[in-house]
């Protein structure tokens, strides 16, 4: 549905509220507009779940002023009455539609926010009874895998293994994520199978702080991996180093062995 706007709070503030408004600032004597105009119409035609308010800025200064219309055409989505995202200029509606649903709010999305924050949270259950409905629905949703991955490595570090190899993500942080569950998930089968590692003064350390983790005593298991970074680094592929970012990752920056143990990380490391 679109419409012309007739009192800007009404109708974009407080509807927005209600469900996201799409705002097109435009003016009659703009080709750029003429020519973006039918897109967004036609796609708001096509929507249930949110609505255009089309603004000729000759007729309404006011709201473009207040919200830094610098050339038009310029498009806001409203969610709450704030801007969620906004772009200037034309674009085809291809590019449009990507562009609404990269923004658009969706119990989906809520779902995995919700679920960043139990798990920064450290309430990995609540985060894994998030992510399981968006996993159902669509089994490859990549941050979904390795935001799953990081809720079950402790309690089935094979099932967060799986889910973790299968993802790949370009995003810096989902990234670390995955790599970091890969890193726990094999210190619980070397601790099953500590004669993989190779011989060394400092591999019974190591395998006390790879059984440490399995018991999900993390205190213990950073006080090991942290005395063998001090004594030799290099051991196992800087395995200690991997696994204590490893655990500061997937336990989050709030969890109090963190709080303890990282200072006391980066001081080793120098």
């Amino acid at each position: 549905m679109s419409y012309e706007v007739n009192d800007f709070h009404a109708d974009v503030i407080e509807a927005s509220a209600e469900a996201p408004v799409l705002v097109d600032f435009w003016a009659p004597w703009c080709g750029p507009c003429r020519q973006l105009s039918p897109t967004l119409e036609s796609l708001a035609e096509a929507a249930d779940d949110w609505t255009l308010v089309k603004v000729n800025v000759d007729d309404h200064p006011a709201p473009a002023q207040e919200y830094g219309v610098r050339g038009i055409p310029a498009v806001k989505l409203f969610v709450d009455g704030t801007v969620e995202a906004e772009f200037t200029g034309v674009k085809p509606k291809p590019q449009v539609q990507s562009w609404l649903d990269a923004h658009l709010p969706s119990e989906q999305k809520s779902r995995i926010e919700d679920a960043r924050h139990a798990l920064e949270a450290g309430d990995r259950q609540d985060a894994e009874h998030l992510l399981w409905p968006v996993l159902e629905d669509n089994p490859e949703h990549t941050e979904a895998q390795i935001l799953m991955a990081r809720a079950l490595v402790f309690k089935d570090p094979e099932r967060a293994q799986i889910l973790a190899d299968a993802a790949e993500s370009a995003d810096p942080e989902l990234r670390q994520i995955r790599e970091s569950v890969q890193t726990v998930a094999r210190l619980y089968t070397l601790a099953e199978e500590p004669d993989a590692l190779p011989d060394h003064d400092m591999r019974d350390t190591y395998v006390a702080a790879a059984n440490a983790l399995t018991d999900h005593d993390f205190d213990t298991a950073l006080e090991h991996f942290i005395d063998v970074v001090r004594t030799d680094r290099d051991y196992d592929d800087d395995g200690a180093r991997k696994a204590c970012v490893a655990l500061f990752t997937l336990l989050g920056s709030d969890h109090p062995a963190t709080k303890e143990y990282r200072r006391t990380f980066d001081m080793a490391l120098y």
